[in-house]
């Protein structure tokens, strides 16, 4: 998992390492400024803009090491007369120190015009206080969206952005890279504030705690279900699917599909009587059944809802609920449930929790009523663009950075469910630790979305998804293998 830090849990950080550990704060901001400045071609000229701020600060120390160097570097600055505070002071009085002085941006238009090279953006960082004040506003809206004759190199973040928060209020400097120091903020890793960083590097700098985030980006899988020499069948898991009503046969047919892509040994099909033969024909590596009434004896999971499937079985074990069982106000129900996930799109979940209406695009909005219901054992995946793991007994939510506009399609969150039942099976099968089942199904919807991205942008099929997600698989197996 990837942290995602407030600025607030950043500024701890750095206090911490700061207070606790001894470190001087200059020491941060020269490490800073070295990373950053490493990112910088050496033949290019250097425009550096220096807010008031520590991130003026950071940019100072940039230009200053930069001209030790002997690269081309010039200061601007917004205000004729900066009021530097703290280390930002320090910092100017070492570059004023080699002989460097500060050229205005009183006419940014004017002075854009003549930028070449790159434009290092330390205006505004860590921390920043919205909306933009003039002269910055100003400065922000001369910048050329397109066709620049220049490059942005942004300082932790671009100015405009707010450390904290994935939605932009107001205008932002677009960057073409950011230097990134010490951790990922939510700008950095949330859309759309991400689209306004470039490529992010992330800059090391010398802190004495690992953090404790809130908030977390689910990472490419790094360690699988060892496979021994002699494995079984079952060793993968059994996952039974009730789904399929007349009419909506497809559903369980491609639930049955992402359960088997995603690697599960063994899965039972459930259906009702007047679409057993069609789903047993689509899938022959599933065993296909007429519903009874009963299940299987030896299930690891059970998944429940695709194809217009509203009844539960009787069953005590893990449980994975899709579409038509995500039944109006019984959300809290499952959230209470051990070895329970819930994988509602944001119409099923405002039914699920009596909300008045469905959460909006707005991420912030998402991550807000995710957090609120994410109590109990059970685990929320709430899909959708960056879809959000809560829940499962532990604090904090994964949010996943794969996929594209082509998952919306129908079909896709059915095979979506099978992929998440196949990994909570194997779940179950490497020991079903507690904790450790939020991390799998987000594991699932990161497989998901990696498997569109692998077959690239635009429109798909979702048996082309099924098979992306089997050379995916294979790929990651192979990393892991011979890691």
């Amino acid at each position: 998992m990837i942290p995602l830090l407030s600025a607030a849990e950043m500024s701890d950080l750095e206090n911490r390492a700061i207070e606790g550990w001894g470190i001087p704060s200059l020491v941060l901001q020269e490490h800073a400024a070295l990373g950053a400045l490493a990112l910088l071609p050496v033949e290019e000229p250097l425009h550096i803009l220096a807010g008031p701020g520590n991130n003026g600060g950071d940019a100072l120390a940039l230009a200053r090491l930069a001209r030790l160097q002997g690269r081309c570097v010039e200061v601007w600055v917004a205000e004729p007369r900066p009021a530097w505070q703290g280390d930002a002071a320090r910092q100017a009085r070492l570059w004023e120190g080699l002989g460097g002085g500060y050229r205005s941006l009183g006419d940014p238009e004017a002075a854009l015009r003549a930028f070449r090279g790159w434009v290092v953006d330390g205006l505004f960082g860590l921390g920043t206080r919205l909306p933009l004040r003039s002269p910055y506003l100003e400065l922000i809206a001369a910048f050329p969206v397109a066709d620049r004759p220049f490059r942005v190199l942004a300082l932790d973040l671009p100015t405009g952005l707010d450390p904290s928060s994935p939605d932009p209020v107001g205008p932002v400097l677009r960057a073409d890279r950011t230097a990134c120091f010490g951790h990922l903020k939510l700008c950095h890793g949330l859309r759309p504030a991400r689209d306004y960083c470039g490529e992010i590097t992330l800059v090391p700098i010398p802190l004495s705690e690992a953090p404790s985030p809130s908030l977390a980006l689910t990472g490419r899988p790094t360690c699988l279900l060892e496979a021994r020499w002699d494995t079984h069948k079952r060793d993968f898991g059994h996952v039974g699917i009730r789904a399929g009503r007349p009419g909506m046969g497809g559903a369980a047919v491609l639930a049955a599909l992402g359960a088997l892509r995603g690697g599960a040994g063994l899965v039972t099909v459930l259906t009702d009587p007047e679409v057993r033969q069609e789903v047993a024909v689509q899938v022959p590596e599933a065993m296909v059944r007429t519903w009874d009434g009963q299940l299987p004896a030896d299930l690891d999971v059970l998944l429940a809802g695709p194809g217009g499937v509203e009844d539960l079985p009787a069953w005590d074990g893990p449980l994975v609920l899709d579409a038509s069982a995500l039944l109006p106000g019984e959300g809290p129900r499952w959230m209470a449930r051990p070895q329970t996930v819930i994988t509602p799109h944001p119409g099923e979940f405002a039914r699920l929790f009596g909300l008045p209406r469905p959460p909006s695009h707005r991420v912030s909005e998402r991550l807000a009523q995710a957090m609120a219901v994410a109590c109990g054992p059970g685990v929320l995946a709430l899909k959708g663009a960056q879809s959000l793991v809560a829940g499962g007994g532990t604090p904090g939510i994964l949010v996943n950075p794969t996929g594209h506009p082509g998952l919306s399609t129908g079909g896709t969150g059915d095979l979506l469910a099978g992929l998440v039942a196949a990994r909570v099976a194997l779940w179950k099968r490497g020991g079903g630790e507690v904790r450790a089942l939020k991390p799998a199904v987000a594991e699932a919807l990161w497989l998901h979305g990696a498997a569109a991205d692998r077959l690239g942008p635009g429109p798909l099929l979702v048996r082309e998804l099924g098979e992306s997600l089997t050379a995916l698989l294979r790929e990651i197996h192979a990393e892991v293998s011979h890691a």
